[in-house]
């Protein structure tokens, strides 16, 4: 069975057709989603979708592209939230030093607080981090040693520095469509050095539809492209690379795998 370890379910790209979506997910042996949080402040929303079957979870969080339109998150927003059965992670949170749509400082205060978040619920923390490497690499190193926490960088597409420290802090890299894109050849080779069992996979849909499919709206039935990219760099067996990443999935996000078992 696959899992999408992170899709945006709620988003309103879905709204025509969300429950056929969910469908023909589960018909093309996607077996379990993860609906991410990108919004504090429409958890609620996020929660609804994930209550449409048992193979949905979530996560609560606000990604840092929101963290100054929304109300400040709080660490006990979180953990509250987290007692929820249907949430399975902390985040989406992270940098974003692309758009910048909210300062530096702010990304990084809201950060820390989904990371002391996800140190007392020990819920793995998911990861957004883009052109900010140095900070990243930085934050996470610090907060380790405060304390462990479980993490995810989701979507990744970041250099081979933080790659393999995110290795050596524990933590684990998410592939979505973008390992089968023409120019990500840098991503391929970075991802061929990393170990099998840190490695998951995701769509991110409704964003970054893996080719054949590139240029369409993403959904997670997709995944099994990025799924047979991934196998054909670790040159493994498709079904064997599917399993791996799936049991990665379920020893990382612990939480789900009690739920399902």
């Amino acid at each position: 069975m696959l899992v999408d370890s992170h899709c945006h379910l709620d988003f309103d790209n879905f709204d025509e057709d969300r429950d056929e979506t969910i469908q023909r997910a589960f018909e093309n042996n996607v077996k379990l989603l993860v609906t991410i949080c990108t919004h504090y402040s429409k958890f609620k929303q996020v929660l609804s979708v994930a209550a449409k079957d048992p193979r949905i979870f979530c996560s609560v969080g606000t990604h840092p592209h929101h963290v100054e339109e929304e109300v400040e998150v709080t660490v006990e927003n979180l953990t509250q939230a987290a007692e929820n059965p249907k949430v399975i992670g902390i985040g989406e949170t992270g940098l974003d030093f692309y758009y910048q749509h909210s300062s530096r400082k702010e990304q990084e205060k809201s950060f820390r607080t989904h990371i002391e978040a996800s140190r007392i619920t020990q819920l793995p923390l998911i990861v957004h981090s883009r052109d900010a490497d140095q900070d990243m690499i930085r934050i996470l190193t610090e907060e380790t040693t405060r304390g462990t926490f479980p993490c995810v960088l989701h979507c990744f597409s970041s250099g081979k520095i933080l790659a393999e420290i995110a290795i050596e802090l524990g933590f684990y890299l998410s592939l979505s469509g973008i390992l089968t894109f023409k120019n990500a050849e840098e991503l391929r080779c970075i991802i061929r050095n990393i170990p099998l069992d840190k490695l998951l996979l995701e769509t991110d849909s409704p964003f970054l539809a893996p080719v054949p499919k590139r240029g369409k709206r993403n959904e997670p039935s997709f995944i099994i492209y990025t799924a047979q990219k991934g196998a054909d760099i670790k040159e493994l067996n498709l079904n064997t690379f599917i399993k791996t990443t799936t049991d990665n999935f379920f020893r990382l996000f612990s939480k789900a795998y009690a739920l399902e078992n």
